[in-house]
């Protein structure tokens, strides 16, 4: 039975893949053979007609999902015959609609980037390879959950290279005010929100220092350590929207960092005395805007600093209100 021999139908081609399912679960040896073929056909989609490439398309997508050959089949679409006259693009589209009838996104995701091809997507366009063609293209494909994904493909490119350059900087020891200007206009060239770059500054600080095991020694060190950049966590938390996310992020990683658990309040009232974290965000995340992670043990760390900030809150109102 060949493929292109049946119905221009996803539910033709279905029987098919289904047949080849039957096969290999019984003769385990042809899993390899196959994948073999996949990437030699694929090379040679010229050689096919349209319905026959729409056909191929669909089982491709199929095969992929059923798990009987990898999504690395895919990167044979990427020669330079295929992509320019519009071949490769087509032939992906059909791939990835069967595939998303069958597997989420998530899913899908994954396996194109274990493929290392889920970088790779705007190279499938024949000509001006930019977001906006893609989208516009997916988009009339009824694809608009590819839109999505690329779009966070993006950002997460963009996310690395600015966490990149900060690292650069502070491994050559710029000037902390030099590195806040370089960052600062890469964030409006980047279109990057303010609360992103300050989790990518929390990762680049706490990855350069090799921490001490012992918990009584490494609260010492992080606090001298962090103070050192103190401006520099200041100059991205003027929202308090990133202020929060600062903090979250502190606690996860004093979370997933057993030696950090003793050390998440004096961490908070560091950046509190250092105008990295206003009264009002810590209260905040103390109410309500805290991770789930861990949160009784650094609720209770944090009570009585959240006690004295409302009683100075309720000293200060009072006094207002006697001025008044």
């Amino acid at each position: 039975m060949c493929v292109f021999g049946a119905e221009d139908s996803l539910e033709a081609v279905k029987e098919h893949v289904q047949l080849i399912n039957f096969l290999m679960r019984r003769y385990k040896y042809l899993q390899k053979n196959f994948e073999d073929e996949m990437n030699k056909v694929l090379q040679f989609l010229k050689g096919f007609q349209e319905d026959e490439c729409r056909k191929l398309a669909l089982y491709t997508g199929l095969v992929i999902a059923n798990g009987l050959v990898s999504a690395t089949v895919l990167s044979k679409l990427l020669n330079e015959h295929l992509v320019k006259p519009g071949l490769s693009l087509k032939f992906m589209t059909d791939v990835l609609r069967s595939w998303l009838g069958e597997k989420d996104i998530s899913s899908v995701g994954g396996a194109l980037k274990k493929a290392g091809i889920g970088s790779k997507l705007l190279e499938f366009l024949p000509a001006r390879q930019t977001q906006e063609n893609f989208e516009e293209h997916f988009k009339a494909a009824g694809l608009p959950v590819m839109v999505d994904y690329q779009r966070s493909q993006q950002a997460a490119s963009v996310r690395r290279e600015m966490q990149s350059r900060i690292k650069e900087m502070l491994e050559n020891e710029d000037p902390l005010q030099e590195v806040v200007a370089d960052v600062k206009a890469r964030m409006q060239t980047m279109a990057i929100a303010e609360a992103d770059v300050v989790i990518l500054v929390w990762k680049v600080i706490m990855s350069s220092v090799e921490w001490n095991k012992k918990e009584d020694l490494v609260a010492e060190q992080a606090l001298k350590h962090l103070k050192v950049y103190a401006p520099l966590f200041a100059a991205f938390t003027s929202q308090s929207r990133s202020e929060l996310t600062l903090i979250v992020r502190i606690q996860e990683y004093c979370y997933e960092n057993m030696n950090f658990m003793k050390v998440f309040q004096k961490i908070i009232m560091l950046l509190y005395k250092t105008d990295v974290l206003s009264e009002d965000c810590i209260l905040k995340w103390y109410k309500d805007g805290h991770s789930p992670k861990g949160k009784s043990v650094f609720l209770e760390q944090l009570k009585k600093m959240v006690e004295w900030l409302q009683s100075a809150e309720e000293e200060s109102s009072s006094e207002e209100d006697e001025e008044s």
